[in-house]
């Protein structure tokens, strides 16, 4: 859930550093000017960003999960505003030292597709508003997907085999936030819908011994039945916040807390009745003129007596660990990263993380842990904004995972 609730926010960010490909740029005299700093003859995107961050932008999605065996689609979004409302903001853009907080219009909103390598598709689309300077903000969007994923077990439930399965899904998310006076903390509604069709690709695929022989007689009815279902999961529930991040996309310093409690009930219209708990902790500091750390403390729990579906179940979520590897309805993860500004435009990090996954919290003292590790880099690409993009490697715990950054890895 995690991932997909960031897919939004990633192609927002997305759109500022891929924005050079809307329109017909070649002929625009003087074009390439705007994009060398003035200050160090490099390149940078800030004023272009500032004269053309609004109106429609054409977005390519490259996707490198390798649970899907990566992917390519396209995006497109849609900025809101009055005429009145962008010349304040580009008058902002232009004067501000730091103009990450002018980069975002009002409304934002986005449709998109893509396909990948093992015949998985979706669309959807979505909008974020920002309201009263940013006091209100809202994220809501929907989508329909048909998408094969490997099936490795729930938490120490592990099978002999993978399946692959089939998930024919439509969703809706949405979430309003309100600031709680002129303080960094948040708080407000959330809502979760998915109506879903699952089935192993190749039904073959349930025959047999799929669990261990001590394992067989207690799990093996109720196996099939969560991986071969028509199921619908609804929820209602609230969204805690706090945010001191000195920038939205690329930050060094602050703090990002959140914590979200959702219940399932069937007076929302859910076919299983759980509780679902979220907790995701960033922390950004500067140590020095050179260098900083960062610090991810994650944690999710369902709580549940049944198998829920796999596309419900709490995941580990680590660079270098495909989506979905690793369930349970307990999961804890936690990444630390390390910077290495070599100048004011480049720089190099290492991370690495650790997550667990179980059926339980006595499993979950016992149960291995995920490692993964890997190494970076960031390009300042808008000075203005403090935006970096750039590529991270990871060495995970069965294969090795390469990523596209736009500003930091967490979102």
């Amino acid at each position: 859930m995690a991932r997909t609730t960031n897919l939004l926010r990633r192609a927002i960010v997305a759109a500022f550093v891929l924005s050079p490909l809307a329109g017909d740029l070649a002929v625009a005299e003087g074009f390439w000017d705007q994009f060398v700093d003035p200050d160090d003859g490099r390149f940078d995107a800030s004023s272009f960003l500032t004269d053309n961050a609004y109106g429609f932008l054409p977005i390519p999605i490259i996707i490198t999960e390798p649970a899907v065996d990566g992917g390519l689609g396209m995006a497109g979004l849609f900025f809101h505003e009055t005429d009145e409302q962008r010349e304040l903001r580009l008058e902002n853009l232009r004067n501000a030292e730091d103009g990450s907080q002018y980069l975002l219009t009002p409304s934002v909103s986005g449709v998109g597709g893509a396909v990948t390598g093992n015949d998985s598709w979706f669309v959807g689309g979505g909008h974020v508003g920002f309201f009263k300077q940013g006091s209100i903000r809202y994220l809501g969007g929907g989508g329909y997907g048909d998408v094969n994923i490997g099936f490795y077990g729930f938490g120490d439930v592990d099978l002999t085999r993978p399946v692959v399965i089939n998930t024919q899904a439509f969703g809706i998310l949405q979430s309003l936030k309100f600031r709680l006076g002129k303080t960094g903390f948040f708080v407000g509604p959330k809502q979760l819908y998915v109506n879903a069709q699952i089935e192993p690709r190749d039904l073959g695929a349930l025959s047999g011994d799929i669990l261990p022989p001590n394992l067989q007689e207690q799990w093996q009815e109720r196996v099939r039945q969560a991986l071969t279902r028509d199921v619908v999961t609804s929820a209602l529930g609230v969204v805690f916040e706090f945010d001191n991040r000195d920038n939205f996309f690329s930050p060094h310093s602050g703090y990002h807390y959140e914590v979200e409690q959702l219940w399932f009930r069937d007076a929302f219209g859910s076919d299983i009745e759980y509780e679902l708990t979220h907790f995701e902790g960033l922390n950004y500091w500067k140590l020095g003129k050179h260098f900083r750390a960062a610090l991810r403390l994650g944690a999710e729990y369902a709580a549940t007596d049944d198998l829920l579906p796999p596309y419900a179940t709490p995941s580990i979520v680590l660079r270098g660990i495909p989506a979905m590897r690793y369930q349970g309805n307990y999961v804890a993860v936690a990444e630390a990263e390390v910077t290495w500004q070599i100048d004011p435009r480049w720089a190099l990090l290492g991370f690495a993380g650790s997550g667990r996954a179980a059926n339980s919290t006595d499993e979950l003292k016992d149960s291995p842990s995920r490692v993964s590790k890997g190494l970076g880099f960031r390009y300042l690409i808008a000075k203005r904004y403090g935006f970096e993009m750039g590529f991270d490697y990871a060495f995970g715990p069965e294969e090795d995972v390469f990523y596209i950054q736009g500003g930091t890895a967490w979102h």
